[in-house]
């Protein structure tokens, strides 16, 4: 087995601006296993408040390539307990895993759905993102758009901008990127309008969601705060709703594991994204026949995909049904 690795820009069609910051590209690490006549793909991107370095990444590639070439051609539960071993960070994890169930799908000739006996009769539809920017032109773009399923950003709580967007009757969720207050989340979750924003994410900076009450009339939703199986007890008070994206958690080895487990705890889990390529989105999509929500529009962000395979047409999921991720490079 053979592995490559390049760096990626992956230009946005305009400015997304988070509570984070704007951003007009977001750089991206491509991972290509090759065996006998197949390849299979993954991917990472850098996102700066995840303090990603990818040239720290192609570094530690190169320290373990020789580890992985000399790998044989193993399940990929299996191959993911090798990568375990290896000491990577979770998002170059995440990318050698995928890259990795898509190569041994394409060798067995078989779908990652088809390995895995995931259910596609009911895959859940992608909200798309609408960023920072005047209320007004916020519900314009809302208004315009051909999709259903909406993921609106915001910075700090304005409440009259909440009642406008509650008016709507759209399928709104609210995201405000760590940036309430405690206040703010008390007035939220004491709010019995609030229960018609399908979900409310990441409102609290990294462990500061004690001041969350599950049983309220908001669904909040972490992210953040919710990195891996391992933060899914803790949350239980807290948290009615969970975001998992492969990056944070690793690949879809232990995506797989945290659904069930988060099942298990009477989460809903939405299956989410950075702003990927088709490479990265592909993989969600995968997952999106057994989560409740479905954030997977970093694709459709992009004006410089070099991808093709699953992907979102208007909130809708549509399949490639190729085998293992169904991912090719343009």
């Amino acid at each position: 087995m053979k592995i490559k690795f390049t760096l990626k820009k992956l230009q946005l069609k305009e400015t997304f601006s988070i509570a984070y910051g704007n951003y007009t590209h977001r750089d991206a690490l491509l991972i290509e296993f090759s065996y006998q006549n197949c390849k299979g793909y993954g991917e990472c991107v850098a996102i700066d408040y995840y303090q990603i370095n990818l040239h720290d990444f192609v570094l530690k590639l190169k320290e373990v390539q020789y580890q992985i070439e000399d790998h044989k051609i193993i399940h990929p539960k299996d191959f993911f307990k090798f990568l375990l071993s290896l000491n990577l960070h979770s998002f170059l994890l995440s990318a050698l895993d995928c890259a990795y169930w898509d190569l041994f799908g394409k060798l067995e000739n078989k779908s990652f759905l088809e390995l895995n006996q995931l259910p596609t009769d009911n895959l859940v539809e992608s909200s798309i993102t609408i960023s920072i920017g005047d209320i007004e032109n916020q519900i314009d773009k809302i208004q315009k758009s051909e999709w259903t399923r909406f993921k609106v950003k915001c910075k700090g709580l304005n409440k009259n901008n909440v009642e406008k967007l509650l008016q709507l009757n759209q399928d709104i969720a609210l995201d405000s990127n760590a940036s309430f207050t405690d206040q703010d989340c008390i007035w939220l979750q004491e709010n019995v309008d609030v229960q018609k924003f399908s979900y409310l994410e990441q409102p609290r900076p990294i462990d500061h969601y004690k001041i969350l009450k599950k049983e309220s009339f908001a669904n909040w939703m972490a992210d953040e705060d919710c990195q891996n199986i391992d933060s899914l007890e803790e949350l239980i008070p807290y948290y009615k709703s969970i975001n998992i994206k492969l990056m944070k958690c690793g690949g879809l080895t232990p995506a797989l594991d945290m659904i069930k487990r988060a099942r298990e705890l009477n989460y809903k889990i939405m299956i989410g994204c950075m702003t990927e390529s088709t490479v990265g989105i592909s993989a969600g999509c995968l997952l999106t026949g057994v989560v409740d929500f479905v954030d997977l529009d970093g694709a459709n962000l992009i004006s410089s995909d070099y991808a093709t395979g699953n992907f979102v047409e208007n909130g809708k999921i549509i399949l490639s049904e190729k085998p293992g991720l169904g991912i090719d490079l343009k």
